[in-house]
C-alpha cells in the first residue's frame, strides 16, 4: 500500500463515519497516511462494533479522533472545534471534508396525516442532509483549519434525479445537496477549496437497508448494473482517495457517479 499522505500534516473531517461509505473512506484515507477524525452520532449499544471498526484505524499508525456528537447541534458543533483544533495543532490542515450524513425521513407522500411526509419531515432531512454540508464547510473555513488545496465531498445517490417510493425527501435533499456543493465549488475556488458530489450506486448498507423494498432495489440493481453486482462501499472509499490526490486538483464542481456503470441504463 502506498502510503501517499504519510507526513503531509494532513486530516480528513468525516461528517457521518461510524458505518457505511463513511467509514470505508476512512478506512482507505488511513491506510495511505492521513488522519482522521470522525463525528457520529451513535448509541452506547452501537459503540461495541463501532469501537472495532475504529481500532483497525487506530491499527494504520495514524493519528485518530471520534466524537460521539450531533453534527447539527450548534454546541457541540463549538465542542467539536475546540477539540479538532487541539488534535491538529499549529501545523495540521485538514484536507478533506466529507460529509457522510445519513439522517432523513423515508415515509410516503401519501396516506395518513401522521405517517406521510410532513413539512416538518422534509425540514429536518434537508437540514441533516444538504445544508449541513455548507454549515460545516463555514465552520472549517472560518477557523483557518483547510489546507490551501481542500477537498469538500458528499455522497448523493441516484434518487437525486429519480423518483423512489418513500424517498421523497431524501431525493429533495440529495438535489439539495448537489447544488450546494456546485456554489461551494465556485465561490470556494479563490480560497483553494474544490467540491465535488460522488454519486455512489446502490450499497447494501445500514441507510439503504431502512429504505420500504430494499430487497427488491438490490435484486433490480444487480440486473441493471453491467457487472452484475452492488456496489461496495469499499469501491466508493477508493474514490475519495482518488480525489484526495494532488493529480485530481482540476475536479471541482462535479457529480461522480461511482456504481460501475449502473447509472447508463
Amino acid at each position: 500500500m502506498v502510503r501517499r499522505f504519510e507526513n503531509t500534516n494532513y486530516w480528513a473531517l468525516i461528517l457521518g463515519g461510524s458505518s457505511g461509505l463513511g467509514l470505508a473512506s476512512a478506512k482507505k484515507l488511513a491506510s495511505e497516511g492521513m488522519n482522521i477524525c470522525i463525528i457520529h452520532r451513535s448509541s452506547r449499544t452501537e459503540m461495541e462494533t463501532i469501537n472495532q471498526e475504529f481500532s483497525l484505524i487506530k491499527n494504520e499508525n495514524i493519528q485518530f479522533l471520534s466524537l460521539n456528537k450531533d453534527v447539527l447541534n450548534p454546541q457541540h458543533q463549538k465542542d467539536v472545534l475546540t477539540e479538532l483544533k487541539t488534535a491538529l495543532g499549529s501545523e495540521a490542515k485538514i484536507r478533506c471534508l466529507l460529509h457522510s450524513i445519513a439522517k432523513g425521513n423515508l415515509k410516503p407522500m401519501t396516506g395518513l396525516e401522521n405517517e406521510s411526509l410532513s413539512t416538518d419531515d422534509f425540514a429536518i432531512t434537508l437540514q441533516a442532509m444538504a445544508t449541513s454540508l455548507y454549515d460545516w464547510t463555514k465552520l472549517i473555513f472560518n477557523e483557518n483549519l483547510f489546507a490551501e488545496d481542500a477537498r469538500v465531498l458528499a455522497f448523493t445517490s441516484e434518487g437525486s434525479s429519480k423518483p423512489i417510493n418513500n424517498y421523497g425527501a431524501v431525493s429533495a435533499a440529495k438535489a439539495a445537496l448537489e447544488a450546494i456543493s456546485r456554489n461551494i465549488a465556485l465561490e470556494f475556488a479563490p480560497f483553494g477549496l474544490r467540491s465535488n458530489c460522488i454519486q455512489a450506486g446502490v450499497t447494501d448498507t445500514r441507510s439503504l437497508q431502512m429504505i420500504p423494498g430494499s430487497e427488491e432495489i438490490k435484486k433490480i440493481t444487480k440486473k441493471r448494473n453491467p457487472f452484475k453486482r452492488l456496489t461496495k462501499p469499499e469501491d466508493v472509499g477508493n474514490v475519495v482517495s482518488l480525489l484526495c490526490q494532488d493529480e485530481a486538483s482540476w475536479i471541482n464542481g462535479c457529480v461522480i457517479p461511482v456504481d460501475g456503470g449502473e447509472h447508463l441504463s
